[in-house]
């Protein structure tokens, strides 16, 4: 269900006629090929054990399965985009390290993924594999799921920003996109506090330096969401742009939902391992598992292939991904 809302929110992506999908289906098993005599290759070798040979079957019919699954995607997604070029594949093993093993060879723009839960409790737990997908890919994530007000293409869109290259390629994604009129984008970025609000216990310097620096902070993200909200407008968007206060990862998802957003877009700030994924990737992984609608996490294009996985990956992937 997860997985056909995903496809479902493709309508609402923007994406355009010109585009190239491909339909990765993974059934969740690992099994050694069959061994070979002679050069000549067997079903089985001379002895196997039947649980073996129960399990083949039992995986064989799990990729039949998924061959099924793929194919009807097929056909749903060429039916909504007949301009689309779309292949199928199919596969066993882990479904995390299959799909961004698919998307680093093919250099996909980004990949869509369905997300499990719509219930509060469900949010807090995106789906290990979509939540690996999220953290160890590396180009843009979209978690697709069906927003409140689910029509046949996208009106509202919010874009958080905050100045790092990530939030700027989540911009540039946008404008790049092909929406359709009528849409409006709203560019938001989050004034977090570090310090108390409550300045009386200080001496009067050190509290005209605190203001001093909050303010000077509040007009740098003026200019951020400015900036970006001008960008849009070039592009023939109907943007605004508005400076919020409060935690970021609460902020978006709590205006997204005032504003019933068709989408979320925000960036990701590069990581190589797993602490800067918990402490840097903290604000999109939680606007991916609890928003109510779809959210894009947008990377840069890295130069370097594998510039974008951790080094847990590389080492996991080998030299070429195998």
């Amino acid at each position: 269900e997860d997985a056909q809302a995903a496809l479902d929110d493709l309508g609402r992506a923007g994406l355009g006629n010109n585009v190239e999908a491909t339909i990765v289906s993974v059934a969740e098993f690992f099994l050694p090929p069959p061994e070979t005599s002679l050069g000549i290759e067997e079903p089985f070798p001379a002895y196997t054990p039947p649980e073996v040979i129960s399990a083949r079957k039992t995986a064989m019919h799990a990729l039949e399965q998924m061959h099924s699954v793929a194919n009807d995607a097929k056909t749903r997604i060429q039916t909504a985009f007949p301009y689309w070029k779309i292949s199928t594949e199919v596969c066993g093993g882990s479904p995390w390290w299959e799909v961004i093993s698919k998307a680093h060879e093919l250099k996909s723009d980004v990949i869509v993924v369905g997300s499990h839960g719509r219930s509060a409790l469900g949010r807090l737990f995106l789906g290990s594999v979509s939540q690996k997908i999220l953290a160890e890919a590396q180009c843009s994530v979209r978690v697709g799921r069906t927003p409140v007000n689910a029509g046949p293409s996208a009106r509202l869109l919010l874009v958080g920003v905050d100045g790092s290259p990530g939030s700027e390629a989540a911009v540039n994604e946008v404008a790049r996109r092909e929406w359709p009129s009528g849409v409006r984008t709203y560019v938001i970025s989050v004034e977090e506090p570090s310090v108390p609000t409550d300045l009386s216990g200080l001496t009067a310097q050190v509290a005209k330096w605190i203001r001093e620096s909050e303010g000077a902070q509040r007009q740098w993200r003026q200019k951020i969401v400015e900036a970006s909200a001008e960008h849009l407008r070039n592009t023939g968007l109907d943007a605004s742009a508005e400076v919020k206060e409060g935690t970021a990862k609460e902020v978006l998802v709590d205006e997204a939902k005032r504003l019933r957003a068709d989408c979320i877009f925000v960036g990701s700030t590069g990581f190589t391992n797993r602490f800067e994924r918990f402490l840097l990737g903290s604000v999109s992984s939680a606007v991916a598992n609890r928003a109510e609608c779809p959210v894009e996490v947008v990377r840069p294009r890295a130069e370097n292939p594998d510039a974008g996985m951790s080094e847990e990956v590389r080492i996991l992937g080998g030299k070429n991904g195998k």
